[in-house]
């Protein structure tokens, strides 16, 4: 602890003797973070593939790096342009009344980094900040550890500690790390970890941005093309071996169909995945916890009475707690009151659901926490249009898996449970800026004199045809309306 606050109290007052960076010194600190990934892009792909034990390279190469550029890059270039300041009240300015909004950095940011995509979910945000102005205190995920090394050991190549600094350790350093006086922590992982998280920086009323995960719900409409909707989920639910935070969860298929939807979706997983536990691309359940807790998900299911197909190769005995591998599995017939209903699979299970009518997915998703991404999978009708109005969630995406992350520009995030604030794009910008409002007045009078003493006739004249003219104006409205 004394090691992280030193660190802290380094940059902090490095950050106080700079004052706000130029767009040189911001973009030369975002050049220099994708340039401590990508010159070393194989050494971090490795090392993932270390962590799981069981990880597709060309996988990893793809979500961990080149996933992140296009956003990085975006923001890079409007760094200039999202520091201007915004100018109020422009037709004052000609009588001496001068407002701006100066966006101004916080200061010191903790990012907190999750262990299914260890680089890319602390690049992401450390590039936010540095584009904001910040120094960046990240945590490294602990269940990733050869991959928290490894960057432990390459920031000092490119960063002075006090611009980045690099922590690794146990449960007990990241508590301790939620806790230090940030001024802003951006913590990426689980909802219940998330809260533990919020209580830990409200000690010192530092604000966070939370990015959860939830249960992403799927629904593949009475319009669509059946057998595509089928193979592209099955598709989405195996990236990163179903541990993303934005996979599909479950699946609403019109009850007519839901047979077809299953033998489609099977026929894919089968194509895709020749042999399992010998397979290098087929990546494993990160850890021996994981795994259990999605084994045990899976049978809960099928002693409570759900339909369970496992798309395992013949010949292999999967689960296999040695290669920590998991079949690709499909479960039918599940009741909300199994645990598979009500928790966050993050594996390679997908749970199908038939329904009669939209209107019946809308209740049921507007009872329960809102999650990370809806997924529809049909026509941009008007029961899309109707669905995306009447339920809530971080984002929508379309006939394809995660689409609502691929304009750079578009923030990303969660709602309720799912998470709180949004990066990516000029979002991140804001996430990690203070939007501070200057003005200046050279009036030859004061204009907010009036509400000091003694208060004159005039002035009370004034403020009572001020208050009758709103009065009349919001009584206008409010008739024109009924």
């Amino acid at each position: 602890m004394a090691t992280m606050t030193a660190v802290l109290d380094g940059q902090r007052r490095a950050f106080v003797a700079e004052g706000p960076p130029g767009a040189g010194v911001r973009r030369h600190r975002i050049d220099r973070l994708l340039a401590m990934v990508l010159d070393n892009t194989a050494e971090f792909v490795d090392a993932t593939a270390a962590d799981y034990g069981s990880r597709s390279r060309s996988a990893a190469l793809f979500a961990e790096i080149l996933g992140m550029i296009a956003v990085i890059e975006h923001t890079r270039a409007h760094v200039p342009q999202w520091m201007r300041a915004t100018k109020l009240m422009r037709a004052a300015r000609l009588v001496g009344l001068h407002a701006e909004v100066q966006p101004s950095p916080l200061g010191v940011v903790g990012v907190i980094g999750p262990w299914n995509f260890p680089v890319n979910l602390t690049v992401l945000p450390a590039a936010a900040a540095f584009a904001a102005g910040n120094r960046v205190m990240i945590k490294m995920s602990e269940v990733t550890s050869n991959t928290a090394a490894l960057m432990q050991a390459t920031a000092p190549r490119y960063f002075d500690r006090s611009e980045l600094a690099i922590v690794t350790g146990g449960p007990d350093i990241a508590a301790q790390f939620a806790g230090l006086p940030f001024d802003h922590l951006f913590f990426t992982g689980s909802p219940s970890v998330g809260a533990s998280v919020q209580r830990a920086a409200a000690e010192h009323l530092v604000p966070v941005t939370l990015e959860l995960g939830g249960k992403n719900p799927v629904v593949v409409a009475p319009g669509a093309d059946l057998h595509r909707a089928a193979a592209r989920i099955a598709q989405a639910r195996m990236v990163n071996g179903g541990q993303v935070c934005v996979c599909p969860d479950y699946v609403f298929v019109p009850d007519d169909r839901v047979q077809s939807f299953v033998d489609t979706a099977e026929r894919t997983l089968r194509a895709m995945f020749p042999t399992i536990i010998a397979n290098g691309d087929y990546c494993s359940s990160v850890n021996q916890v994981n795994f259990d807790r999605v084994v045990r998900l899976i049978e809960d299911a099928r002693a409570a009475g759900a339909q369970v197909h496992s798309v395992a190769p013949a010949g292999e005995a999967l689960p296999d707690p040695v290669s920590r591998k998991i079949a690709p599995t499909i479960i039918c017939d599940v009741e909300d009151t199994m645990r598979i209903a009500e928790e966050e699979i993050f594996g390679p299970v997908l749970v199908v659901r038939g329904y009669t009518q939209p209107e019946e997915i809308i209740a049921y998703l507007g009872a329960r926490p809102s999650p990370l991404v809806t997924y529809w999978y049909g026509p941009d009708d008007a029961d899309f249009r109707h669905f995306v109005r009447h339920t809530r969630s971080g984002g929508v995406a379309r006939n394809d898996f995660a689409a609502h992350m691929i304009p750079s520009a578009a923030p990303f995030g969660g709602v309720g449970r799912s998470g709180m604030g949004a990066y990516h794009g000029k979002a991140g910008f804001d996430t990690f800026s203070h939007h501070r409002t200057v003005v200046g007045s050279d009036l030859p009078f004061s204009i907010t004199g009036s509400a000091a003493m003694p208060f004159t006739t005039p002035m009370r004249i004034g403020a009572d045809l001020m208050l009758r003219r709103a009065r009349s104006r919001t009584r206008r409205r409010l008739d024109a309306a009924d």
